[in-house]
């Protein structure tokens, strides 16, 4: 019989990947979506669309932080792995939503781990981010350096998150494993990240939106690398043992994040060049400081990552941006909103 899998935030933008990835594994896939309006939902609609077309796939529509909704999915399925991609993304709209943040992210993640302590799987795997290094200067970051200085609520969200699965990893055994991502990009990307912005204006004929004036750089990740580690890391159960030096195991709970990046941060300039290359014209640029909860740089130490799953895909930036184009353009109208 295929191992169940239960993912949330499946019509999202890395969840979609996530779980077109397991059932092509052969799993099949318990999605547990929302759909909310942070970002149109028609996008996430037709990412749904795709996943339920093919065998093996169940969706429930629902929110992650209603009491009872993952404890009664996972008592009905008893799956092996839940994979947690369901969250309030964004570091900007904390500033203006943070209650969101508070229900998805802190609440959300209670009721998940409160699910998984009565019905507990084999491994239950954490999505986190690279935003709660926040003031860290010293780079690349690596998974033991500490991290208590968060520059945004988003950021403080899930580093509340990490600290909430340690606790109950260690009270009650639950073999944990969080990913700070960095950066993800590629096709079905969200409209409010920088390359869905920079091509739709572009196409539009509209300047870009450039921050700090340019000066960032960014462990740009592409989806199908980042999905491959996360498939990698499934059976990579924590044990009592370390893998390697900077291995961040917990010496009292089988729990440790990874961090999952391209290892080679690109200057934003840079980026928006392989996006000229890929649409095959300039871009007009609208230079504005730096946003409030923002970090002018980030790079990811992936060394952990190296010893549990082995040596990494790593996409080309230029290749992936032009997969992201390829898509856009199959998706959207030049110049129009509106999906085709």
């Amino acid at each position: 019989m295929s191992r169940t899998a239960l993912v949330t935030g499946a019509a999202g933008f890395i969840g979609f990947h996530l779980a077109r990835r397991l059932l092509a594994d052969g799993w099949r896939v318990v999605g547990l979506d929302a759909l909310t309006d942070y970002y149109d939902p028609a996008l996430k609609r037709r990412r749904l669309a795709r996943l339920e077309e093919t065998a093996g796939y169940a969706h429930v529509t629902d929110r992650i932080e209603a009491p009872g909704v993952l404890a009664d999915l996972m008592a009905e399925h008893a799956p092996e792995a839940v994979l947690h991609l369901a969250a309030q993304a964004g570091v900007r709209y904390s500033l203006e939503a943070p209650r969101s943040y508070l229900e998805s992210n802190i609440a959300g993640t209670f009721e998940l781990l409160e699910a998984a302590r009565a019905h507990p799987p084999a491994h239950l795997l954490i999505a986190s981010t690279s935003s709660v290094y926040g003031a860290n200067t010293a780079m690349p970051y690596a998974e033991t350096d500490r991290a208590d200085h968060q520059m945004s609520f988003y950021a403080a969200s899930k580093k509340a998150t990490e600290a909430m699965a340690h606790s109950y990893a260690h009270l009650f055994g639950l073999p944990v494993t969080l990913f700070r991502f960095f950066t993800v990009y590629g096709p079905w990307g969200r409209p409010d990240m920088a390359l869905f912005k920079f091509v739709a204006a572009m196409l539009e004929g509209r300047p870009i939106e450039v921050y700090n004036r340019g000066e960032m750089m960014r462990d740009f990740t592409y989806v199908d690398d980042l999905v491959e580690a996360v498939a990698r890391l499934i059976p990579a159960v924590p044990g009592a043992q370390p893998v390697c030096e900077t291995d961040s195991l917990s010496p009292v709970a089988p729990w440790r994040v990874v961090n999952i990046g391209n290892a080679q941060p690109v200057r934003l300039g840079d980026f928006i060049a392989a996006v000229e290359a890929a649409l095959g014209r300039p871009a007009e640029r609208t230079l504005l400081p730096m946003q409030p909860g923002d970090v002018p740089a980030t790079w990811a130490d992936v060394t952990l990552l190296d010893a549990l799953t082995g040596p990494r895909r790593a996409t080309p930036l230029a290749e992936g941006v032009q997969a992201f184009v390829d898509w856009y353009l199959s998706e959207y109208r030049a110049g129009d909103a509106g999906p085709r």
